[in-house]
C-alpha cells in the first residue's frame, strides 16, 4: 500500500487493498438495521449479522459473505452516498466528508486493538442474530436515524 494513502489520494484513487484497509473493524455496519415502513426511519439494533464474530468484529466468511447473507452491506464509492446511517466514526464516511481518520484508527495507531480500546467497536455490546429470535428484534433497538426526506 502507498504510504499514508488516505491523506494523499481521494477515495476514487484508491486501489482495492487500500479501500479494504480503510475498514477500522468496528463491526457497526454489520449491525442489523430495520426501516420503519410508516416513517422511513432506520432503526439500528444491537443484533449483529450471523457471520460477525462479535468479539473480534470480523466477518467469519468475508470472501463468501454476499452469497451467505444477500443483504450484506457492500461498501463502495458508488454506494457510499446511500449509507447515511454509517456512524460518524466510519473511515469511509469520514474521508467522504473531508475529515481525516480518527487517532484510534488501526492505520494511525498501528494496532487493530485500538478500535476496541476506544470503545468504538461493537465488541462490548453486540449479540449475534443466532442468539436472538426475529420476533424479539424490536427489544434490541439502540438507535433511530430519522428519515431524510
Amino acid at each position: 500500500m502507498r504510504e499514508r494513502f488516505w491523506e494523499r489520494f481521494s477515495l476514487e484513487e484508491l486501489d482495492h487493498e487500500e479501500w479494504e484497509a480503510l475498514c477500522d473493524g468496528c463491526g457497526r455496519c454489520c449491525l442489523i438495521k430495520l426501516e420503519d415502513e410508516d416513517s422511513g426511519d432506520v432503526l439500528t439494533l444491537d443484533v449483529a449479522c450471523k457471520l460477525l464474530d462479535t468479539q473480534q468484529c470480523r466477518c467469519q466468511d468475508y470472501p463468501h459473505r454476499f452469497a451467505r447473507v444477500p443483504a450484506c452491506t457492500q461498501m463502495s464509492l458508488q454506494t457510499l452516498r446511500d449509507f447515511h446511517w454509517l456512524p460518524d466514526t466510519c473511515a469511509y464516511r469520514r474521508l467522504h466528508e473531508g475529515r481525516g481518520l480518527a487517532d484510534w484508527h488501526p492505520l494511525i495507531s498501528k494496532t487493530s486493538k485500538s478500535v476496541h480500546r476506544a470503545r468504538v467497536s461493537v465488541a462490548h455490546f453486540a449479540v449475534s442474530e443466532r442468539d436472538v429470535s426475529e420476533d424479539k428484534w424490536e427489544d434490541h433497538v439502540i438507535a433511530v436515524l430519522p428519515c431524510e426526506d
